[in-house]
């Protein structure tokens, strides 16, 4: 755990969980979701990828598909776990391709502009 994230909670008011380790997601690059004001991007809500919702963010300007070895980028596939932007998961919402959320590990500031109630309607059952 970094010092980044060791105050964090989630939105439903505990310590934030690990989003991703495999592939390695977050503003900090450690796995989790954590809020910074320097993400202009506001990377804390942690979600479930799915083919749908990553063909729609490719479309609209933003490819997690392909790989960016520069950056020490994998790609996304369907499955995985990552940080996205706030703003682009609204987006999605409002366009009906919005990907699941992991709770446990989505940043309590999205509460700010995502209700608890709406959150849950997206919420990834852990199996």
């Amino acid at each position: 755990m970094t010092k980044n994230n060791q105050n964090q909670l989630n939105v439903l008011g505990e310590k934030i969980e690990i989003c991703s380790c495999a592939p390695m997601t977050g503003w900090f690059r450690d796995g989790f979701c954590n809020y910074d004001k320097n993400d202009g991007g506001n990377h804390s809500i942690c979600c479930v990828m799915d083919d749908n919702f990553l063909k729609y963010s490719k479309s609209q300007g933003n490819d997690l598909i392909t790989p960016m070895p520069i950056y020490s980028f994998p790609g996304l596939k369907d499955g995985d776990h990552w940080c996205i932007c706030l703003d682009r998961w609204k987006q999605a919402l409002l366009d009906g391709l919005a990907p699941k959320v992991i709770l446990e590990s989505t940043n309590i500031v999205v509460l700010e502009s995502v209700p608890l109630e709406k959150l849950k309607e997206y919420q990834f059952n852990k199996k």
